[in-house]
């Protein structure tokens, strides 16, 4: 028995904490958003910070790390140890990235992990007050009149963002011009001052601002009116279903994460989101709460990949 147990111990001295029966998380969570602060990703995420933060018994730490269309974050958590203690919070672009960029410093399937998908949402087409039309006719009828001459903001290229505005040009057939930002926020600060006319955004980014008369709502994406926004119609109202749009957003960790870490994390996560006031918050602010195990999201991450992938190549949208 203590010549078996000697044999042993390299090889347990050679696995990981969490393999060993250590407890995880044995420190702090760095959670790396890829996008600014004020967008639907950092305001999700900012949302089940405390609730995390208490069930796991370790500080979740949020970093903004924008920039390259998400994939600077995004590689940064590609390359982190993979201890369960660097994750990455992301929206749609996770699936678009892969389409829009010649080539990425990371194999989204190869180096990442999925964890769980925390919500999904439709997209909201608002306008600064001073632009004519107030519905979807008028918005295509101004376009077609003014060709060339109404743009549109994004979260940058290639985000749901962008991509929902090269699907109103194409389904729409107008000639609307694309001025991408970098981050959500950014791009609804740019509506908000008069430099571009129109954008798609999150619900949970653009509805102070509506209730507030600083931006007008067009229509939504989807067959279904949001919860949070009633009054708003849908695209399939106005006669465009084709305009079905939707973003996601969801946690991963490094592909090489013990998989016991990644079903925690899930199984807190969709703790935090089955709170009363949690959920009634998310859907306040426009969000579809979900909260799914690790199978379940990277099964909606491949049909995910099918939906963006023609609309990328569609829309002729390159970045990097």
């Amino acid at each position: 028995m203590r010549r078996r147990l000697l044999l042993l111990s390299p090889l347990a001295a050679a696995l990981p904490g969490a393999a060993r029966g250590q407890a995880y998380p044995t420190k702090p969570i760095r959670v790396i958003v890829p996008v600014p602060p004020g967008g639907g990703t950092d305001i999700m995420m900012r949302l089940l910070q405390p609730g995390l933060q208490e069930r796991l018994g370790q500080p979740v730490l949020i970093e903004n790390r924008p920039g390259g269309g998400s994939t600077i974050g995004t590689n940064l958590v590609a390359q982190a140890p993979a201890d369960g203690h660097t994750l990455l919070m992301i929206d749609s672009a996770v699936a678009v990235n892969p389409f829009l960029y010649a080539r990425l410093p990371f194999d989204t399937e190869r180096d990442l992990q999925p964890v769980s998908l925390l919500a999904t949402a439709p997209v909201i087409l608002v306008a600064h007050p001073s632009f004519p039309p107030k519905t979807v006719k008028e918005l295509l009828d101004y376009a077609r009149a003014h060709p060339g001459q109404v743009n549109f903001a994004s979260g940058g290229n290639g985000a749901s963002t962008h991509l929902a505005g090269e699907m109103l040009r194409s389904v729409g057939k107008v000639d609307i011009v694309h001025v991408p930002y970098s981050g959500t926020g950014p791009g609804v600060t740019a509506v908000l001052g008069g430099q571009t006319q129109i954008m798609f955004a999150g619900i949970s980014s653009t509805r102070q601002y509506i209730e507030g008369g600083q931006l007008r709502a067009i229509a939504v994406t989807g067959n279904q009116r949001s919860p949070a926004l009633p009054d708003v119609p849908t695209f399939a109202e106005a006669g465009l279903p084709e305009m079905s749009a939707e973003t996601i957003w969801g946690l991963w960790v490094p592909a090489a994460t013990p998989p016991a870490i990644g079903e925690r994390l899930a199984r807190e996560v969709a703790a935090v989101l089955a709170l009363p006031e949690i959920r009634a918050k998310a859907i306040d602010l426009g969000f579809v709460p979900a909260g799914t195990t690790p199978a379940a999201f990277g099964a909606r991450f491949r049909r995910e990949l099918e939906t963006w992938g023609p609309i990328v190549r569609q829309s002729g949208a390159r970045a990097g």
